[in-house]
Formats: C-alpha cells, sequence, structure tokens
C-alpha cells in the first residue's frame, strides 16, 4: 500500500470524527476520486456509527482500532472493535425498500448502503474482535 493510516479510536461521536477527519486527510493526499471519497466517507459513517451505539455490552469500556490504506488501485479500510460479536453479513435484516418513507422503521439502511458503495465487504470475528474490511477501487 502507498499510504496507511491507523488509528484508535474512542467510541463515540467525536472519536468517529476524528476518524472521518483522518481519512480526508489521507483521500486529499492520495488524490482520490470524488465519488470514491465520498463513498468511503459515507461507509465509514454508518460503520462507525454501529460501532458507537451497538457494539457496546453496558458498563464496559469498549475500543476499536481503524485502518485506512491506499494504493493506485484501491482504498481498504479495515474497522476492529471489542464489541458483541456481530456480523452484518449474515445477522442484519434485509431493510424494507418497498414501504413509503411514512411507513418505513427510523434506521436499518446503513449496511445495506455499505455493501452498496463498497466493491467488496468481508467479516470475521477474531477472537473477542470484529473484523469488518471494505474495499473500494479506485476507478469507478
Amino acid at each position: 500500500m502507498a499510504a496507511k493510516v491507523s488509528l484508535d479510536m474512542e467510541t463515540s461521536l467525536d472519536g468517529l470524527r476524528s476518524v472521518i477527519e483522518a481519512m480526508e486527510e489521507l483521500a486529499r493526499a492520495e488524490a482520490w476520486p470524488p465519488a470514491v471519497e465520498y463513498r468511503i466517507r459515507l461507509a465509514l459513517e454508518e460503520v462507525g456509527i454501529n460501532v458507537v451505539n451497538h457494539g457496546r455490552p453496558e458498563g464496559r469500556r469498549h475500543t476499536a482500532a481503524v485502518e485506512i490504506a491506499s494504493d493506485a488501485e484501491k482504498i481498504v479500510l479495515d474497522i476492529v472493535d471489542d464489541g458483541r460479536p456481530f456480523d452484518p453479513l449474515t445477522e442484519t435484516p434485509a431493510p424494507d425498500l418497498d414501504s413509503s418513507v411514512e411507513d418505513r422503521p427510523v434506521g436499518g439502511l446503513g449496511v445495506y448502503l455499505v455493501m452498496r458503495m463498497m466493491d467488496e465487504v468481508r467479516y470475521r470475528r477474531d477472537g473477542d474482535r470484529n473484523r469488518l474490511t471494505l474495499i473500494k477501487r479506485r476507478a469507478e
């Protein structure tokens, strides 16, 4: 990989904001196409919000690490957290795309959007950690 940023993320919205700012700096430095940067940012926000809001067992400190690597062909995000085991590829219900906006429950589209925006999404459980890998080709 040509460039890499590794961050330990405080599992809060402020922590997520710091990770997004680091991603934006890397995007500028590596001259990511605007459409690719948009998709990476959206995917990082969606996954990050899920980690912040749903990954924390009650009463326990929760941590996450984010690595963003960029080369001439692709951008790879690795998001690793010590939250509850959760495979978004198999455990997320299919979103309701047919009902009117007024009849749909709030939320439930984040994983769907990530899957549609990325070229590849992988999950695995490493011991007591969730590892989600998102891959986006630089060329559209």
